[in-house]
C-alpha cells in the first residue's frame, strides 16, 4: 500500500511541476515576438489557456499586465505543498 502511496504522489508531484513549468514557456513566450504563433506556442497555449482563464476571470490585468500566470504558479505550488502534507500523514498512517 505504502508504494502505491508513494507511486501516485510522485506522478501528481511531477505532473505539477511539468504544468509550472508549461505555464512560465507561456509567460515568456509573451516576450518574444510570433513566439505564441509557432506551433510549440500554440500547443502550450491550448495547455494552459483554460486554467489561466479561471485567473482572468477572478484577478483583472493592471495596465495591460496579466497576473494569470504568476496566480496559477503559486495556486499549483500551494496545491503541490498541500499534497505533500497529505502524503506524509497517510505513510504515517500506514507505517
Amino acid at each position: 500500500m505504502g508504494n502505491f502511496v508513494y507511486y501516485v504522489w510522485r506522478a501528481l508531484d511531477s505532473a505539477i511541476y511539468v504544468y509550472s513549468l508549461l505555464l512560465v514557456v507561456y509567460a515568456l513566450m509573451s516576450w518574444l515576438p510570433g513566439a505564441r504563433d509557432s506551433k510549440l506556442g500554440e500547443w502550450v497555449e491550448k495547455l494552459v489557456r483554460p486554467y489561466l482563464e479561471i485567473f482572468d476571470r477572478v484577478i483583472p490585468s493592471i495596465g495591460g499586465i496579466g497576473f494569470s500566470v504568476m496566480a496559477g504558479v503559486i495556486f499549483l505550488q500551494l496545491v503541490q505543498r498541500g499534497l505533500y502534507i497529505l502524503f506524509v500523514r497517510i505513510m504515517m498512517m500506514i507505517h
